[in-house]
């Protein structure tokens, strides 16, 4: 009889045992398949290109920003080697050399010149790299968010999906334990057992229909905003490149147009500081020639605007357009020939309105038309060569009279 009684106990905590291990190998199975991708999961396939868009972007934009700190610290390199070189040109530049204020001044100017071009890389390019950046740490976080969520709505989901299809089932368990208590249990007690455990049932299945609508409510907040958010960033991203490289050209544009300008200034500076080393070393005094920004016209003409000329240029003029004689010589000159001089030194042309020579050239020495153009020093004529072979005066330029000797 004890054996009869407790075969039926034996038999309900087996089939509880079953019932449990059945239930963790279901939830291990549905794990499984969620990571093969086979559940049945919330999918959308617009939002993930939007997510794989939003990390290509991020990654461009990470590196834009490490290669732009990269080249601004080069334009910093650059502009502490370029004053160290300056300062040791400054420092070595002897008092008496020609040039010497202007070569302190081309010093200090490209330094400056150096300086508000890294302030304006950094102010401008640097600063609008970073707030680009800035926004994407917050979207990373709210994808994140949004993909728990979305597990948390599908996990509801499938809850209340469970429940509902279990219902039948659910009350077909219920039914086979009361079979047990109908022979405890009075009459009047089982209805009340039975009412229990379908309001137990129902109890549970409202509060997982309850839990997915929070779960969809949440997700369904957060997608709608990434959804409309990660399009827009995405196509913002031309833009800003635009603006960057644009804003960089322009200012690698005017710093280089400032400090060729510059660079210019220090070769005048240099050419005539070697011709003072020229003059030098052949005996004679020197004179400077003028600065570059202090030149006569290229083609040295008189405006109609000019001052009217003076006796002297009247008589220079005149004697131009007679025929001279030099030395008392019988050779004749062209028309408007003063005399000839011969080149001393091979002399470079630093400008389009100057003649450059080689030592041994013979150059017919022009007059002036406009004498008050005439800078200290400096001549204008026509090499003897180009007379023979042209026969004309048009290839006239300016050339340092301490270079030549009159013959």
């Amino acid at each position: 009889m004890a054996e009869e009684q407790g075969k039926p106990g034996k038999g309900i905590n087996t089939g509880k045992l079953a019932t449990s291990m059945q239930k963790r190998l279901s939830r291990a199975q549905e794990k499984v398949l969620q990571k093969l991708g086979k559940a049945d999961e919330t999918r959308d396939t617009a939002f993930e290109e939007g997510v794989a868009n939003f990390n290509k972007q991020m990654a461009e934009g990470t590196k834009l920003q490490k290669d732009l700190r990269a080249y601004l610290a080069a334009v910093k390199t650059m502009h502490d080697a370029s004053k160290r070189l300056q300062d040791c040109l400054a420092d070595m530049y002897e008092p008496e050399w020609f040039g010497k204020e202007e070569v302190d001044t081309i010093a200090e100017e490209t330094d400056i010149l150096w300086s508000d071009y890294h302030d304006k890389l950094a102010d401008n390019s640097m600063i609008a790299m970073d707030n680009y950046l800035a926004q994407f740490p917050d979207i990373k976080a709210r994808i994140a968010k949004r993909d728990r969520k979305m597990t948390d709505y599908d996990s509801a989901r499938h809850h209340f999906g469970s429940l509902q299809k279990g219902k039948k089932q659910d009350q077909a368990k219920i039914a086979k334990p009361m079979s047990l208590v109908e022979k405890a249990a009075p009459g009047w007690a089982q209805g009340i057992l039975s009412a229990h455990q379908i309001a137990q049932t129902n109890l549970t299945r409202n509060q997982a229909e309850e839990e997915l609508g929070r779960a969809q409510k949440v997700f369904e907040e957060i997608n709608v905003d990434l959804q409309d958010e990660l399009p827009q960033l995405w196509n913002s991203r031309v833009g800003f490149y635009v603006n960057t490289f644009q804003s960089m050209a322009g200012y690698q544009q005017r710093f280089h147009k400032d400090m060729g300008k510059l660079n210019q200034d220090l070769n005048d500076v240099m050419t005539k500081l070697d011709e003072q080393r020229l003059a030098k070393k052949a005996g004679k005094d020197w004179k400077p020639g003028p600065k570059k920004s202090e030149a006569a016209a290229a083609n040295h003409s008189v405006t109609p605007d000019a001052a009217p000329k003076t006796d002297t240029a009247v008589a220079a003029a005149a004697g131009a357009a007679t025929t001279a004689v030099t030395n008392g010589s019988s050779e004749v000159l062209p028309a408007g020939v003063i005399y000839k001089v011969k080149a001393m030194h091979d002399y470079a042309a630093t400008d389009g309105d100057e003649l450059e020579m080689k030592a041994g050239d013979v150059v017919l020495v022009l007059a002036w038309e406009n004498p008050d153009e005439q800078d200290d020093g400096w001549l204008m004529g026509v090499k003897e060569s180009h007379w023979l072979e042209n026969k004309d005066l048009l290839a006239k330029g300016v050339f340092p009279e301490n270079f030549t000797q009159k013959l």
